[in-house]
């Protein structure tokens, strides 16, 4: 018979912590904020009385859980380093100076202000004891100044924010209790030290009653100053919290919004989350949805927070233009109070219902009509305009980020196939017309895809290609675009214009014609109430001049006038189009032709004055683009004009005028 002994050593399994146990346990830690964990416990009360097997005992677990998985006061450390954020900047995208400039503008305000330097003015009319202190302070490491009195103090303290005065208190002009009481004016969060010969009972007792932060008797006992002085300087407050602004990249499609976003975020070495609003309906899924039913969830911004993990990312709001709006509310009104740096300190998401501090979050926005925002909410904004891209800019950033990265992705790399510069010129010039490089990149992406095709069907070893111009149209198929305003010949009643869209600046033909009836006029091509109003103001101006441009006032009355605008199934709205109208008007009625390589753009008023327009370099960029030689512009648009950079006028001659009939000679062939 065999007897099993039962083993004694074993241990006995410790009953699984309960949910609530654990979720007591985490309300608990010292890094929740106050009135979070009044909330948690709340909740933890009501599910202590709360049968588990009902549904609002999962609701309250999944609540608690939330609210207690929020990162209250998790943060990474900003690394401030503007050397390496330029470099982040300028090898992830080639121009874009202004925008690169309000990044490190912004990296460079953080920097000073998290700056840790101690500052100390030293006040004595004594030069010898002066001196001494200053010397003993700044081998402590401090930044210190001196003054010879207490007049001299207040100049500095009117010049300096110091953290701390160490001022006598017998001076002439005025004593050390007269300079504490004005200095704590000037500035209240500066803390002063008294030092004198004259130490009394009395003096001490009034000194610390008007707020002196310490006081010494002379001879000083440098231990002891150097032990206040740290003591002090430990005890300094932290500066207050910086403001993150809200930044919004405004600009066509494709010109990099984006991924300037990613490399902010790289340079700042926070994490970085993109959410796409386009289309966005519902106002719940951005401040969540009341905890009034099972299923609520939280709003999308929170839900992003916490899947981060900080508070502080750069968080981005993708086309913010795009949001829609019916039944459910408006949800760019959310945004009214999550963006703005006075209220989203206490933003309150619905399902949550505490306050949460978004205040240190980047918001950067992305939109590319501005027009489509809301007033309050466009005022909450810090817009930073991403502008086109010139020629000669497109072909190096296809040559030093488009093209390598295509030929990666396309497996062109033992060897690398080389596009010479005429190459990519022309595939700029014949395969794109836009403001961005995003159809750029798919050109060359086709391109790539060709060369791929043909390698694996030559059957042999991969040898260097070089592609030239003359191979373009071999790999891309026949020119997709022509150069309209250079390829055009002159015509009687036909006017080039530039006009701003959402999506850069474009070219548009105005054409006018005249014919047997009584006077009427007719205007197609989708033109909006604006465009229809400048139209008759430009027929009203050159009827006003006839006699001047040499017109038979008869014809008018006897003839029938028809304005229109290709492209008919565009709407086109805008008074920048007036002087384009008025010149195909006078052209027309004088039979004189108009050069098309001649473009142009301005708001007439009825007595023929130019008034300035926008999107000046965007215009100017698409007259290049299409081959025109000369733009006409506004004179008051000239400041602009001569803040642009050479080579964004290096194709074009800009001429400014201030009436109508100056831009006339310019413009006949």
């Amino acid at each position: 018979m065999i007897f099993f002994q039962k083993r004694t050593d074993r241990k006995t399994p410790e009953p699984p912590t309960s949910d609530l146990a654990e979720l007591t346990g985490r309300a608990n830690a010292p890094d929740l904020p106050p009135h979070a964990r009044e909330a948690a416990l709340r909740e933890l009360e009501r599910l202590a009385k709360t049968d588990p097997s009902v549904a609002e005992y999962s609701v309250g677990l999944g609540y608690l859980d939330f609210l207690l998985g929020l990162p209250w006061n998790a943060a990474t450390q900003d690394r401030l380093d503007l050397a390496r954020a330029e470099e982040v900047l300028s090898g992830r995208h080639y121009g874009l100076g202004q925008v690169k400039e309000r990044v490190l503008e912004y990296l460079a305000s953080r920097a000073l202000r998290a700056s840790s330097d101690f500052h100390i003015l030293v006040v004595d009319d004594e030069d010898i004891a002066r001196a001494n202190l200053e010397h003993v302070l700044k081998k402590e490491g401090y930044r210190v100044r001196g003054a010879a009195n207490g007049l001299a103090a207040l100049e500095e303290v009117r010049r300096w924010e110091f953290d701390l005065i160490v001022t006598d208190l017998k001076m002439e002009k005025m004593d050390g209790m007269q300079l504490l009481e004005e200095a704590r004016k000037l500035s209240p969060a500066t803390q002063v030290m008294m030092v004198t010969g004259f130490a009394t009972v009395d003096t001490a007792v009034q000194a610390m009653r008007q707020g002196a932060a310490y006081y010494l008797a002379k001879p000083v006992n440098l231990d002891e100053l150097r032990a206040t002085v740290a003591r002090l300087m430990r005890d300094k407050a932290p500066p207050t919290a910086f403001r993150s602004p809200v930044l919004c990249f405004s600009g066509p499609p494709g010109t990099g919004k984006t991924s300037v976003g990613q490399a902010i975020a790289e340079a700042l070495g926070r994490k970085f989350h993109r959410m796409s609003l386009a289309g966005l309906r519902d106002e719940a899924e951005l401040r969540g949805h009341r905890r009034t039913y099972v299923g609520a969830l939280p709003g999308r911004v929170m839900q992003s927070i916490s899947r981060l993990g900080v508070r502080n990312p750069v968080f981005m709001l993708d086309e913010l233009d795009k949001i829609g709006k019916d039944f459910r509310g408006d949800p760019a009104a959310v945004f009214l109070e999550m963006l703005d740096p006075e209220q989203n300190s206490q933003f309150v998401d619905n399902y949550l219902e505490v306050p949460f501090d978004l205040s240190q979050v980047l918001f950067i926005a992305t939109v590319n009509d501005v027009r489509e925002l809301s007033g309050p909410l466009a005022d909450r904004l810090e817009m930073v305009p991403f502008q086109g891209y010139t020629a000669r800019e497109k072909v190096n950033i296809a040559a030093r980020h488009l093209l390598p990265r295509q030929l990666k992705e396309h497996g062109l790399t033992h060897p690398f196939p080389s596009f010479t510069p005429e190459a990519l010129a022309t595939v700029v010039d014949g395969y794109t017309r836009e403001a961005g490089v995003r159809n750029l990149d798919r050109e060359l992406g086709q391109a790539c895809r060709k060369l791929a095709r043909l390698r694996l069907e030559g059957g042999q070893p991969a040898a260097p290609i070089e592609v030239d111009a003359a191979m373009i149209p071999a790999l891309l198929g026949p020119r997709k675009h022509i150069r309209e305003a250079a390829e055009g010949e002159p015509r009687v009643g036909v006017a080039t214009g530039l006009v701003y869209a959402g999506f850069g600046g474009e070219i548009i033909f105005v054409e006018a014609i005249r014919m047997q009836g009584a006077g009427n006029i007719t205007l197609t091509g989708s033109l909006g109430e604006v465009l229809c109003e400048s139209a008759r103001t430009a027929l009203s101006l050159v009827r006003s001049r006839a006699g001047e441009l040499g017109i038979d006032p008869g014809a008018f009355q006897q003839e029938d006038l028809h304005v229109h605008i290709p492209g008919g199934s565009i709407p086109k709205e805008g008074s920048s189009a007036g002087l384009t109208l008025a010149l195909a008007l006078a052209s027309l009625y004088t039979g004189k032709a108009l050069r098309r390589d001649v473009a142009m753009t301005g708001e007439i008023t009825l007595t023929g004055q130019v008034l300035p327009v926008g999107g000046v370099r965007e215009k100017i960029l698409a007259a290049a683009r299409a081959g025109a030689t000369r733009v006409i512009l506004p004179d008051d648009n000239r400041p602009e004009v001569d803040a642009m950079s050479g080579e964004d006028l290096a194709d074009v001659e800009v001429s400014f005028v201030k009436t109508v009939f100056e831009a006339l000679p310019l413009a006949l062939a």
